[in-house]
C-alpha cells in the first residue's frame, strides 16, 4: 500500500548545482560556477538551504516517531502535513525554477536519476520495511530527462501559457495517486481500478494496490509542478527580475547547504539513524 499522505516522506531536491545561467553579468549576490563558468543566484541556494534544513527536521522526526516510537501526537496531525508539503512543494518547485537557469538537462537528469536508483536499491537491502521506490530523486532525474527530450517545444509555449496550464494540470491532478482527481480534500472525478495496476502505472502515479514506499512521488502530479517551477523562471527572465537586488540576497550557511543539496540529501538519513543508534 502506499503510506500516509501519498509516502511523501524523504523530500529532497535532486539539482545539485541549480541557480545557474550563461552570460549573465555577475554582481555581489552571484558567484561563478567552476566547473561550468555559468552563474548562481544566491537566493536560489539561500532557499534551498532553508529548505534543507526543514527537511532534515522533517526526517528525524519521522524517525522518532515511527522509528523509535516517540509518542508526539503534533506529527500525526494535520500541522505536520503542511509542514510536509511546505518543504516538498519548495524543492520540486525550485527544481524547475532553476533547471530553465541550468544546462545539460540530460546529464544532470542521468545523474539525479542515478541517484535516485542508488537509494531504492540500498533500502531494498538494508532496510526493506522502509524501502524507498520511486522517490523524490528518481521524480526529479525523469523530469530533467524530460526536459532534455521536450525543451524545444516547451519553449514555443508563451510563459503565461505554460505556467497556467501547469498549475492548473497540478491541482487537478493531486489526488491522483488516491483514485481520484481533485486537489486535497475535493474529488472530482473517481478514476477506473484498471489504471492503478502494475509498475509502469505505479511510476506515473498510479500506483497498485500492493504497492508500498515511504518516500513515493509519482511522475503525475508532480510532474506539473516542476513545470510551473520551469514556466515561473522563463515569465522571471523575460521581466528582467533575474538582477533586482532580492535574487542577489545571501544568507550564509544557507546558501551553502543549498549548493551541495544533492550530497547532503544522500547522506542525511544515514547520519540520523547513526545519531539516533548512539541516542538510544
Amino acid at each position: 500500500m502506499v503510506t500516509e499522505a501519498t509516502g511523501q516522506r524523504n523530500i529532497g531536491d535532486g539539482q545539485a548545482s541549480s541557480g545557474h545561467a550563461s552570460g549573465m553579468k555577475e554582481s555581489a549576490g552571484q558567484t561563478r560556477d567552476g566547473k561550468t563558468g555559468s552563474v548562481r543566484y544566491a537566493l536560489l541556494d539561500t532557499i534551498r538551504g532553508v529548505t534543507l534544513l526543514s527537511m532534515i527536521a522533517f526526517h528525524g522526526a519521522w524517525d522518532l516517531v515511527y522509528i523509535y516510537g516517540v509518542d508526539w501526537s503534533f506529527y500525526r496531525g494535520p500541522y505536520a502535513y503542511i509542514w510536509q508539503q511546505s518543504i516538498c512543494w519548495t524543492f520540486i518547485f525550485l527544481s524547475g525554477f532553476c533547471a530553465n537557469l541550468g544546462k545539460k538537462h540530460l546529464k544532470r537528469g542521468l545523474m539525479v536519476f542515478g541517484g535516485g536508483l542508488l537509494v531504492t536499491i540500498v533500502t531494498l537491502v538494508a532496510m526493506p520495511e522502509n524501502r524507498v521506490v520511486f522517490g523524490v530523486l528518481t521524480l526529479l532525474g525523469s523530469c530533467m530527462l524530460l526536459m532534455a527530450l521536450t525543451e524545444r517545444f516547451l519553449q514555443k509555449l508563451p510563459a503565461g501559457v505554460g505556467l497556467w496550464s501547469s498549475v492548473v494540470l497540478f491541482f487537478l491532478t493531486r489526488n491522483v495517486n488516491d483514485g481520484f482527481l481533485g486537489f486535497e480534500g475535493i474529488r472530482l472525478v473517481k478514476l477506473p481500478g484498471v489504471l492503478y495496476q502494475g509498475l509502469f502505472q505505479t511510476y506515473l502515479g498510479f500506483p497498485a494496490p500492493s504497492f508500498y514506499s515511504t518516500d513515493y512521488f509519482s511522475l503525475i502530479p508532480w510532474l506539473f509542478l516542476f513545470m510551473a517551477g520551469y514556466y515561473t523562471c522563463r515569465m522571471v527572465k523575460e521581466k528582467g527580475w533575474l538582477s533586482k537586488p532580492a535574487f542577489l540576497l545571501r544568507i550564509e550557511p544557507f546558501a551553502f547547504l543549498g549548493r551541495h543539496s544533492l550530497l547532503i540529501y544522500l547522506l542525511h538519513q544515514p547520519l540520523l539513524y547513526f545519531l539516533f543508534m548512539l541516542l538510544f
